[in-house]
């Protein structure tokens, strides 16, 4: 099963990549234009496997055009740039909103007891087979790629935190020796951002990933992509640990 996979995969790599969609990520995925000539090719055949895998539906009236999965599937691949990749084993469908939406959650106000609650999303990964994003908000964080907000690459970095079924900032790594690393260096990076939060200091880091571990990986994701000097500058051992992980180098491209 595994070997077809595989070979079908090869297969859909190989196929000539369409024009009318290279246009699309030369118009809308601006860090598109850093990666080098063969990095190029290699997201333009991840995209490909991933469109071929993955399910897209517009939700609230917006139809799910070839811009919308392109530009999208765009930002996704690049994270998977260099590694050996099962394209987000976990995630089938994924839906976009014309813009921000309302999601239902619930808050304890009191030792067992809750209250539903309405929240503004801009993009919400789910454990297993969906990811929600909304269309405004991937167009505007992906044509910025310096102020440290990328919606895709947050929400698909909690797809990655997920492989292994846990939501704790910790994604699979491919040696168990990594592990030890790994978990003191976020750790104590994640403790100085929510110090830094509870004190009002400015960091490179969004405060929003002061949250939990595994909002703390998804910022530290789009902030190592789109603020890539500044976060080795402020983070040295969390830049080392993401390039490690990620086998890309973003601040040599700046």
């Amino acid at each position: 099963m595994f070997g077809l996979k595989k070979r079908r995969r090869e297969k859909l790599r190989n196929q000539p990549f369409p024009p009318a969609w290279l246009g699309i990520i030369e118009k809308n995925v601006p860090i598109y234009h850093r990666l080098s000539l063969e990095d190029k090719k290699e997201i333009q055949g991840h995209i490909l496997v991933f469109l071929a895998e993955k399910n897209f539906e517009g939700c609230g009236g917006l139809e799910a055009t070839d811009e919308i999965k392109v530009t999208i599937a765009a930002q996704a691949c690049i994270l998977l740039l260099h590694r050996e990749t099962d394209y987000y084993p976990g995630l089938y469908s994924i839906l976009v909103y014309p813009s921000a939406f309302i999601a239902k959650g619930y808050v304890e106000f009191a030792p067992g007891y809750y209250a539903e609650t309405e929240q503004v999303h801009l993009g919400e990964s789910w454990k297993r087979g969906a990811l929600i994003l909304s269309w405004d908000d991937v167009l505007a964080s992906a044509g910025d790629v310096h102020d440290g907000h990328n919606v895709v690459l947050h929400e698909f970095a909690h797809q990655l935190d997920l492989e292994d079924g846990y939501a704790n900032g910790a994604p699979p790594l491919p040696h168990r020796s990594r592990y030890v690393a790994w978990a003191r260096i976020l750790q104590k990076d994640y403790s100085k951002l929510r110090r830094d939060a509870e004190q009002g200091r400015s960091t490179v880091l969004d405060e929003y990933g002061a949250t939990d571990p595994a909002e703390f990986f998804a910022v530290a994701t789009e902030c190592f992509f789109e603020k890539p000097v500044q976060l080795q500058s402020k983070h040295p051992e969390l830049y080392e640990e993401l390039k490690l992980y990620f086998q890309q180098d973003p601040a040599q491209a700046e």
